[in-house]
């Protein structure tokens, strides 16, 4: 069976910096993977956005129906969040239909997604539901700290009781495949951080760390977990290469160390997909949007980590 190698881009908002970081990824990207690039969104958003970045596109397959056409940087509406989704579907029904590898997402507006119809928070949770995946897993990997949340987008209030044996479980499952297949970690070294201050300090900060975090790291061979960890140290380990990885409790104690330490080089990685699928660590920054300001390094590194992972994918599945 011939393996899969096309990577889709989506433009993400072409209100925002989307068209711009997508222009300069294609035209920073060696030559030799652009005949495997589709980017789904329309030409002119594009095209526009490398003449505000200065870049010449190279020669790419554009799949877009002209839905983002007449929109405008920095002033998303109902065609910017209609095109967005639109975008998003098309690369997600070719994901589906076995044609793509992998795929690079630009940021979407959550707002204006979901005033086009768009039925889920994020990215993630709509990708899960396409491709047919119960169980999904945010991790943000960058050149000094790779960090997983075991609870998304939940406000704080409701995290302690959000937070389950089983389902923590579950990620650091998804998590310790995703290090050894993915990321070519043969034993991976995976800390847990707690929940409270101290985690816990055996029960006089909450109960959480003791009754619901520590039942969850038995033994899960190849990789190795430690914890409950104290929450403000346990990033300066990972920083300190004590840990491959660390899992955090909830979206802030995870993604602050990560936009403090990689933030221009971050990448979000969704793992539990049969396919690949990578994302910029930001978002629309409709404020400097057509400006030419955009910095593309994370989406640039979006896609070299997603076609990375998918050519190990690849490698793995292809007989000896």
């Amino acid at each position: 069976m011939e393996t899969v190698t096309r990577i889709g881009i989506t433009l993400g908002d072409p209100a925002g910096i989307g068209p711009e970081i997508v222009a300069a990824t294609l035209a920073a990207a060696p030559e030799a993977w652009r005949s495997r690039l589709v980017v789904y969104g329309d030409r002119e958003p594009l095209e526009r956005g490398a003449r505000a970045i200065g870049v010449a596109l190279p020669d790419v397959a554009v799949v877009g129906e002209g839905a983002g056409d007449a929109t405008a940087p920095g002033r998303p509406d109902e065609r910017s969040g209609a095109a967005q989704v639109g975008y998003l579907e098309a690369a997600v029904a070719a994901a589906r239909r076995g044609e793509l590898a992998a795929i690079a997402t630009a940021p979407i507006s959550k707002t204006w997604a979901r005033r086009a119809g768009f039925a889920f928070p994020g990215h993630t949770e709509m990708l899960a539901s396409r491709l047919g995946v119960r169980d999904v897993v945010m991790l943000f990997a960058g050149p000094r700290l790779k960090v997983a949340l075991a609870t998304v987008h939940v406000a704080l209030a409701d995290v302690a009781r959000s937070l389950t044996t089983e389902g923590l479980r579950t990620t650091l499952a998804i998590v310790a495949r995703a290090l050894v297949a993915d990321f070519g970690i043969a034993a991976p070294r995976i800390g847990v951080v707690g929940l409270n201050p101290h985690a816990g300090e055996g029960g006089l900060l909450g109960t959480e760390d003791r009754d619901v975090i520590a039942p969850a790291l038995g033994a899960l061979p190849p990789a190795r977990l430690t914890g409950p960890l104290v929450p403000d140290a346990a990033f300066r380990e990972l920083v300190d290469g004590r840990h491959d990885a660390l899992v955090a409790m909830y979206h802030d104690q995870g993604l602050i160390p990560v936009k403090l330490i990689d933030f221009d080089e971050a990448v979000n990685v969704t793992l539990g997909l049969p396919i690949v699928r990578t994302s910029p660590d930001h978002g629309t920054a409709y404020d400097i949007a057509g400006t030419g300001r955009a910095r593309a390094v994370s989406m640039q590194r979006a896609l070299a980590l997603a076609i990375e992972l998918a050519g190990r994918r690849g490698r793995s599945a292809s007989p000896s």
